[in-house]
């Protein structure tokens, strides 16, 4: 039986492992003890710090893993890719995951591959931005967090001490970037990609709560773009996955398309996109089991990607009665497109980011058109 490692054990985790027993794979989980799904599920939990690389290193190398991989995790990531590297199995490259974990990193890499991004600086202070062009509005964000923690919009130049120090508290390595900001409508792109060759599995329209902090209310697949739009996100994409050596496995592009066509990149995570986008819109909507191919990449072998279905889906996050009542909307016309429901006991609290959400539907449709008036504002 083959042997697969699993950085991480929270719910992020839980359908990869459950997919990778499925295969009837041997799972071996690293994640620090916190009673999660993942500690439960797998065949074999460590209580070790998914930050420990060496000693995770250290184990895997006694249990002789076939591969190791993650999903939704930037933090995950880099230890995948130095275990992977330190072992000679399949993944990324060192240098790639610098760059595709730090956002100043990866707008550096951007720049000097002439891949179109917003104009960007990396600061401790606002005395970093002394002598710098900056257009307002800005929007102020760690170098190394998703989920839209620690991001904050701003039209002036009031508050933007506040908002780095928010970033920077955020932060794990305690920085911030200050971008100009890119207006747009929102989208991110999924795909996977073998020995460098990149294939584009499905374009994600996202839904946020907008200023000033921009949190997830909801995605759908596929989005709505013309043809001709849609060639050129994927070349704009592909482009940026070489700059960052990004060669094996998922990889999650959030870009922007501005009003007069243009297409500006937000960033990349080399692994797949959080929110249920990978590791549940993606086979809804196409039919290809995401989380299957990011398995079969880690171990070494050419993902299986046939298409089996052309449909809609998507996920609607809750954050207040208001959404509530929209999924009793939903229910009493169209139930039959409802998957999943989780909403908390208690609605009331502050959402700040993502985490903070109180729950989710999930949806799927033979098209997303008939998914789209169950869609947030």
């Amino acid at each position: 039986m083959q042997k697969l490692a699993i950085i991480g054990a929270s719910y992020l985790q839980e359908p990869l492992i459950q997919k990778a027993k499925d295969m009837g794979l041997e799972t071996h989980v690293f994640a620090w003890a916190a009673n999660d799904v993942g500690e439960k599920l797998a065949d074999f939990f460590y209580p070790i710090s998914i930050t420990e690389k060496d000693a995770i290193l250290a184990k895997c190398r006694e249990l002789k893993i076939d591969g190791i991989c993650t999903i939704a995790s930037d933090l995950a990531v880099v230890t995948v890719n130095y275990v992977a590297d330190k072992m000679g199995l399949t993944g990324n490259s060192l240098e790639s995951t610098y760059v595709s974990t730090n956002k100043h990193a990866m707008r550096e890499c951007f720049y000097a591959n002439n891949d179109p991004a917003p104009k960007s600086y990396l600061v401790q202070s606002i005395n970093d931005l002394r002598d710098k062009e900056l257009s307002f509005p800005v929007i102020v964000k760690p170098v190394d967090r998703s989920g839209s923690r620690g991001i904050t919009k701003l039209e002036n130049g009031q508050g933007l001490t506040a908002a780095i120090d928010y970033a920077k508290e955020q932060s794990f390595v305690r920085q911030a970037l200050v971008e100009e900001f890119v207006d747009g409508m929102e989208y991110s792109v999924e795909c996977i990609s073998w020995q460098g060759t990149h294939i584009f599995l499905s374009l994600t329209r996202k839904y946020t709560t907008g200023a000033p902090r921009f949190i997830e209310t909801g995605h759908i697949q596929p989005a709505s773009v013309a043809m001709d739009i849609l060639e050129r996100i994927k070349k704009v994409t592909f482009h940026a996955l070489d700059s960052l050596e990004i060669k094996n496995g998922a990889s999650h592009t959030e870009l922007k398309v501005t009003p007069d066509g243009r297409i500006m990149l937000i960033e990349i995570g080399a692994r797949m996109g959080g929110d249920f986008i990978g590791s549940h819109l993606v086979e809804y909507s196409t039919g290809i089991d995401f989380v299957k191919a990011v398995i079969q990449v880690a171990l070494g072998h050419f993902p299986d990607l046939n298409a089996k279905i052309s449909g809609g889906a998507a996920v609607y996050f809750i954050f207040t009665a208001k959404d509530v009542d929209k999924l009793s909307l939903l229910k009493s016309q169209h139930n039959e497109y409802l998957v999943d429901e989780y909403i908390d006991e208690d609605i009331s609290g502050e959402i700040v980011d993502s985490s903070t959400r109180h729950g989710y539907f999930l949806l799927k449709a033979n098209s997303a058109s008939e998914l789209e008036p169950f869609m947030p504002e």
